[in-house]
């Protein structure tokens, strides 16, 4: 008796946190599920600029506290932050299902918007080197482009290639500040190596970020934002999906430096495995989260490392396909279903969950919020991977609060060194 009360509360958790319906209409799969939110988020932006309409028609909102830098950022935070996350499920083949249909339309509009976003001529060519915060979007365009490289960075012509790659070289004016901001640099130097040659990139960037990540590594998967540990999100935001696609980008361009980039790779890996075990563990029966630190009106983007192990096909052992996208799908609903998280014209507003504008940081817009597409890079698995089509799994909180048997946690450690080659 007591195993079928453990078992039935376990199912209850993990119900969708929806309203019943008045009538018994067919509710979407979990996949069409979160097709609808990435489809939503996306559509505005890119539909728009598209059409060179973007600057034109979105509806901005700025933190209370904004500095004194120049409001169109907003533009470009919004497309990168928004590609960098919707990439890897544009990557898939076009069909002729309904889900087909609008990521083919998605891509298309996200072309000419790669297109408007370098060319002068455009409406809605980007505020490139007007502020130090380019530097930041320039690395998540670019992040879109390593994770959709034959989609989004091949088809384009030579002449967008080229502004893409000249706009990219200008920002090496902007000092990045002693933080993760190192990472932006080495993303956008990197992904220079591998898309037009070794020679074109800039080596030191890259080899400083390597050194210094590796000295803000303070264990279990935790990097401190600089020097002194926060405790916030940013190992999740920013340094475990850069960290690795700065590493991937250097094995792709067959870089012969003194780092052993395979070896820093397999470390920063398991690493980000760790991590994603934190986070799964921090999603509650409820499908909620710790809101912690600054930048909490990223949402989704806090469990953006248990998202790339998924995409990646490299979820560690304790965590299974069934469980996190049950876990990841329950903190959708819990966020989504009910609050106000869009404006009148479709664009988010700034809130963790719902509007809350008292949340915003003084560099926060409405455009940094699209870093919650983050969460959506399993998208890029085909609907009939095992990701989707396995079974539902009650996530570790479920387990230990139905009284269920769960898995130890422990700490981790490095078991791969590294040495400079010569």
């Amino acid at each position: 008796m007591k195993k079928i009360l453990t078992l039935i509360v376990a199912i209850v958790l993990m119900l969708p946190a929806v309203a019943a319906p008045k009538n018994k209409t067919k509710q979407p799969t979990e996949r069409e599920y979160w097709c609808s939110l990435a489809y939503k988020m996306a559509q505005p932006v890119l539909e728009n600029m598209a059409k060179g309409e973007l600057q034109k028609n979105m509806q901005t909102e700025f933190s209370p506290s904004f500095d004194n830098r120049n409001r169109k950022v907003v533009y470009m935070e919004t497309f990168g932050r928004l590609m960098a996350g919707i990439a890897p499920w544009l990557t898939l083949p076009d069909d002729n299902t309904p889900e087909g249909i609008q990521r083919k339309q998605l891509r298309e509009w996200a072309l000419a918007a790669y297109k408007n976003s370098v060319d002068p001529d455009s409406p809605d060519y980007l505020c490139w080197g007007v502020s130090g915060q380019n530097l930041v979007d320039a690395a998540y365009i670019a992040e879109s482009f390593i994770r959709a490289y034959d989609q989004l960075w091949l088809p384009l012509d030579q002449l967008t290639k080229e502004r893409y790659i000249n706009e990219f070289k200008k920002l090496r004016s902007i000092e990045p500040p002693y933080t993760n901001w190192f990472l932006f640099s080495s993303v956008i130097e990197s992904f220079i190596a591998k898309a037009v040659g070794l020679k074109e990139y800039d080596d030191f960037r890259v080899m400083m970020t390597i050194r210094k990540v590796e000295e803000w590594y303070v264990g279990d998967g935790w990097y401190a934002d600089g020097p002194v540990f926060a405790f916030d999100y940013y190992s999740s935001y920013v340094f475990h999906a850069m960290y690795l696609e700065t590493l991937q980008n250097m094995i792709d361009a067959k870089a012969n430096t003194r780092l052993e980039y395979q070896k820093y790779y397999d470390r920063a890996l398991k690493r980000a495995q760790k991590f994603s075990i934190i986070l799964e563990r921090f999603i509650s029966p409820e499908g909620t989260f710790p809101v912690i630190g600054r930048s909490t009106p990223y949402r989704l983007a806090a469990l953006q490392p248990l998202a790339l192990m998924a995409w990646y096909q490299k979820l560690p052992s304790d965590l299974s396909n069934g469980q996190v996208r049950a876990a990841l799908t329950k903190v959708m609903h819990r966020m989504f279903d009910y609050q106000q998280n869009y404006n009148e014209k479709g664009y988010l507003t700034i809130g963790f969950c719902g509007s809350q504008p008292e949340t915003a940081d003084w560099y926060t817009n409405n455009g940094s919020l699209y870093m919650t597409s983050l969460a959506f890079m399993p998208l890029g698995l085909p609907a009939d991977h095992d990701f989707w089509t396995s079974e539902a799994q009650p996530w570790t909180q479920v387990k230990a609060w139905g009284g269920m048997p769960f898995p130890k946690d422990h700490r981790w450690g490095d078991d791969i060194q590294t040495r400079d080659r010569w």
